[in-house]
């Protein structure tokens, strides 16, 4: 019978006192849940006990969800799962290779680059995350890379924060592949990032799919894509969860299997594929804004803020009241380092002709940081709050 057990994972370079425990769920051992060291284990649902007879055959790892809609999911992912999504990270990025990890190791990206460890036989190399994420502490684990092939896993704002150091940015170029994921990353970044020489690659993924499973708008193999005609993304195959721990009611409304065997996952994401075959994310279905009835994808707007308004550096959308509008397109903006805020009025004339008249923001704010909710993702719901609220 499968058993579950809690896995504290402390922080920095002590991180690796848990491959012991990956490696023996992985081989056929107790699955483990893992939490931050310093905080309380995760809460079970309360069926989850008593339902223990009920886990996976395989069941290797029970990550939380980012919880963007309310209480996190516990999304259950086998051995078989785990395998399938490291074996097609190695064949998109050439073979494997040896990692740095430079997140929390509680959540998907961060377990995962350990468990790719794992499976291929290596050590991965931690950065001291203790007084947060800086470009020294990432440039010092970097040093002690010893691989041939040499791997990270950012979010954006590690990436941005890396890029403007001198010798990040250097030491960034020395690495065969640099995911980047978690949020959405501004293709003025990326391109930056390019024209330095880093080799980035954009990943899209979550915990129901062990992370990321499309690479640069191209799913990995073994993983399909699909979208509704309202533009809901599905995510197929070999790397899905088997489901949420203790939450048989939510798996089935968000896992099915179609007549021809496949398992598919309904995210809450809507997207598009491009002309050449690309797949991108547009948004949150809960992100929409609705604005005098037209609806607005919060990202295509952040992205035209950060690559037409002199200055933006990192900037998120969001829906707020608005007594004649019902929504008002609002916008968090991040400055680089001594530029005065723009004005309303300036950000709309910046933006004309670069997305619909009905999607020019009619708010702006200025933060000196976005607030976060997990590695990278923006805290929506404390954005619109203070938005809302002209704080």
């Amino acid at each position: 019978m499968t058993s579950l057990r809690p896995l504290p994972v402390p922080a920095g370079p002590d991180a690796l006192e848990v491959l012991p425990a990956l490696r023996e769920a992985l081989s056929g051992g107790p699955a483990v849940l893992p939490y931050a060291a310093h905080a309380q284990p995760p809460v079970l649902p309360e069926n989850a006990a008593r339902d223990a007879g009920d886990l996976p055959d395989g069941l290797s790892l029970v990550v939380g969800t980012s919880g963007s809609t309310g209480t996190p999911k516990l999304a259950m992912l086998t051995a078989a799962a785990l395998t399938a999504s490291a074996t097609a990270t190695d064949e998109r990025l050439g073979g494997p290779g040896q990692w740095l990890l430079a997140m929390p190791a509680h959540h998907i990206a961060g377990v995962q680059v350990l468990l790719r460890s794992v499976l291929a036989g290596t050590t991965p190399v931690v950065a001291d995350l203790h007084n947060g994420f800086t470009p020294a502490a990432f440039t010092a684990a970097a040093a002690a890379l010893t691989g041939r092939r040499r791997f990270t896993s950012l979010v954006p704002t590690q990436l941005l924060r890396l890029l403007d150091d001198r010798e990040g940015s250097s030491v960034l170029r020395t690495f065969d592949a640099v995911l980047v994921g978690g949020a959405a990353s501004a293709p003025p970044l990326l391109a930056r990032a390019r024209e330095s020489g880093v080799r980035v690659v954009t990943t899209y993924g979550m915990s129901e799919t062990a992370g990321g499973c499309v690479y640069s708008g191209v799913p990995l193999v073994g993983t399909c894509v699909r979208g509704e005609p309202g533009g809901r993304l599905h995510l197929g195959g070999a790397t899905l969860a088997d489901g949420y721990l203790g939450r048989p009611d939510l798996t089935a409304a968000a896992f099915s299997t179609d007549s021809a065997g496949t398992r598919w996952f309904a995210t809450d994401d809507v997207g598009h594929q491009d002309g050449d075959g690309h797949w991108h994310v547009d948004g949150r279905i809960d992100d929409l804004v609705n604005t005098g009835g037209l609806k607005v994808a919060p990202r295509p707007v952040e992205e035209a803020l950060v690559a037409h308004v002199p200055g933006v550096a990192e900037a998120v959308v969001v829906g707020v009241p608005d007594p004649e509008w019902g929504e008002a397109v609002a916008a968090a903006l991040v400055l680089r380092d001594g530029l005065a805020a723009p004005s309303v009025a300036e950000v709309r004339e910046a933006l004309r002709g670069w997305v619909p008249d009905h999607a020019l923001p009619r708010r702006v704010a200025a933060l000196g940081a976005l607030p976060l909710r997990g590695p990278g993702k923006p805290d929506r719901s404390a954005i619109r709050s203070r938005l809302a609220h002209g704080t």
